[in-house]
């Protein structure tokens, strides 16, 4: 039996009819078309399906949509600037070469934009612990972390 479920995504009301069982990434990527958010591992060990639920860091995989009700999620999507353009973390990620295959980089940003909402000048260590819970199989997380530094000196200089 379906549910109706409304939560706040990226700034907007959603209102949609879902089994209980769909998970969050299920959810945003089947229902509402945000498919900037990765179905990795299923388990919440990868971090590729990770989003912002009122601000915090979480496994989409690891929660169901129905769970989300009521909250405020943010996806990669909506970490663009108001004109569609790349936000100060993306472009810093851009710009440092912080991605190769792009896999984890959905869920590496979200976990960046969660440090950066807690701490505007994160040491190394903070980076890495930050960004720890997330697998890269490609870039060796080196410039990740020069991106997130990059980022958060920019964001110091705003």
């Amino acid at each position: 039996m379906k549910r109706a479920v409304t939560l706040t995504i990226n700034g907007e009301a959603i209102s949609s009819e879902i089994e209980p069982r769909t998970t969050l990434v299920d959810f945003l990527r089947e229902d509402v078309m945000l498919t900037g958010t990765h179905v990795g591992c299923e388990h919440g060990v990868c971090g590729a399906c990770s989003v912002l639920l009122d601000g915090t860091p979480i496994r989409s995989c690891l929660l169901f949509a129905i769970q989300a009700e009521g909250h405020e999620v943010t996806t990669v999507e909506g970490l663009v600037e108001e004109d569609g353009s790349l936000g100060l973390l993306q472009d810093s990620f851009w710009e440092t070469h912080a991605m190769q295959c792009g896999y984890c980089t959905p869920g590496m940003l979200i976990a960046a934009y969660g440090l950066l909402a807690e701490s505007a000048d994160p040491t190394e260590a903070e980076i890495r612990e930050a960004i720890s819970g997330n697998l890269c199989r490609c870039t060796g997380y080196v410039q990740i972390v020069d991106a997130v530094r990059l980022a958060a000196a920019r964001m110091r200089q705003q």
